[in-house]
């Protein structure tokens, strides 16, 4: 099984190369991630008012910003930041939501009528709104960041998982499971878990990009990772008020932001290729 998904993965990227290319900027930025402290050419905490808003040259790649501190370097390790929250919110948000939706679909009845509408509560505030509160509830930091974003992914994976549970639990495997004398715990977990993962793997990969343009939003209206941690949202709130004597400040983290979001949203789609059945 999972040499044929990964031989269909490679015949996608193979028929896609802008599958291909979003692949690459997903391991390239992890591989930055990993290893931060090699490829960074400063300490990116460091300021130099001698040398705020330089332009892009041989010793600051991409300038500095209004701190004298060296852009290139606070990317890099912004980075860092980027996909530990992410991977962290995206991961805490799915395992409470996909378990919420799984035994939700699972029994039905009153559990599902009353865990569906606290959902539909949830689902009620713009997700941002609800980062936000949640965030300054729980102070500024780069754990209540996950938190925030780790809650306001539950609603739509448990809407999402409970609709494959409705349907993988009617399957005739799933019965026969049930007549064998299978617990209900195995069931949920050995049967309708696995085969609803495509759509929760693909809904995540897409995620993962949303988390990380919230988790940039939070910080740079102020409620998320504090100054000076290198932050790309953090870095954008900063420099904005230089853009027109130092557009590098805010063009440079925007443009990380921007491709590393619409890099995961392309990688989510192949993925879906892959992985709708009904392809």
């Amino acid at each position: 099984m999972e040499h044929r998904v990964l031989k269909r993965l490679a015949t996608q990227f193979k028929k896609n190369r802008l599958s291909a290319l979003a692949a690459i900027i997903v391991l390239g930025l992890i591989s930055v991630a990993v290893f931060a402290p090699e490829i960074a050419t400063h300490d990116p905490t460091r300021m130099n008012f001698q040398r705020f808003l330089e332009p892009p040259g041989t010793e600051h790649l991409l300038g500095t910003d209004e701190a004298g501190r060296d852009i290139f370097s606070r990317i890099v390790f912004g980075a860092r930041i980027s996909i530990v929250v992410g991977v962290l919110a995206v991961g805490l948000g799915a395992a409470v939501g996909v378990t919420i939706g799984l035994f939700a679909g699972y029994y039905g009845g009153t559990f599902d009528a009353v865990v569906m509408r606290l959902i539909d509560i949830m689902l009620s505030f713009p997700g941002i709104l609800l980062a936000m509160l949640i965030a300054a509830i729980l102070g500024a930091g780069l754990f209540p960041v996950i938190i925030a974003v780790a809650i306001w992914s539950v609603p739509t994976f448990s809407r999402l998982t409970r609709g494959s549970a409705l349907s993988v639990k009617q399957r005739e495997f799933v019965e026969a499971a049930r007549a064998a004398g299978a617990s209900d715990l195995r069931i949920v977990f050995r049967h309708v878990l696995l085969n609803s993962f495509g759509p929760i793997l693909v809904y995540a990969t897409l995620l993962i990009g949303s988390a990380i343009l919230t988790a940039a939003a939070l910080s740079f209206l102020g409620v998320g990772v504090p100054p000076p941690t290198p932050e790309w949202g953090a870095m954008i709130s900063s420099g904005r008020n230089h853009m027109r004597a130092a557009p590098h400040v805010v063009i440079f983290p925007g443009t990380a932001i921007f491709l590393t979001v619409l890099a995961f949203n392309i990688l989510g789609d192949a993925l879906r290729d892959v992985l709708d059945p009904k392809t």
